[in-house]
């Protein structure tokens, strides 16, 4: 099972704590441009993700979600209408930093 980082261009700023952060190095900062000038993420090796959701606790513009993806053909991922569960817990919503401050506000 492969995780697809949906990663809003128009938030990130490109500042690299989420691939920093990132134990896989799953993320690398992109070589193109954004509309707002800066040069956001991109999800380099998917395969490689576990799931941590670091990326999406570290990020301070909330610009990156993880959802489920089926790897289909080789190279090509969909996104499934059913955002990622962590394998020990139940998450109702997408994984983002507002998830995780719901999930600690519960407690």
């Amino acid at each position: 099972m492969a995780f697809k980082h949906v990663i809003d261009d128009q938030r990130c700023k490109g500042c690299g704590l989420c691939v920093n952060v990132c134990p896989k190095k799953v993320l690398e900062i992109s070589d193109k441009v954004s509309s707002k000038g800066y040069f956001p993420v991109f999800q380099a090796r998917p395969e490689d993700c576990i799931h941590c959701t670091l990326c999406c606790v570290m990020c301070p513009d909330v610009a990156i979600t993880i959802m489920k993806s089926d790897a289909a053909t080789e190279g090509s991922y969909s996104v499934k209408d059913t955002p990622a569960e962590p394998d020990n817990k139940k998450n109702d919503g997408m994984v983002n930093d507002d998830a995780m401050v719901n999930e600690m506000e519960e407690k």
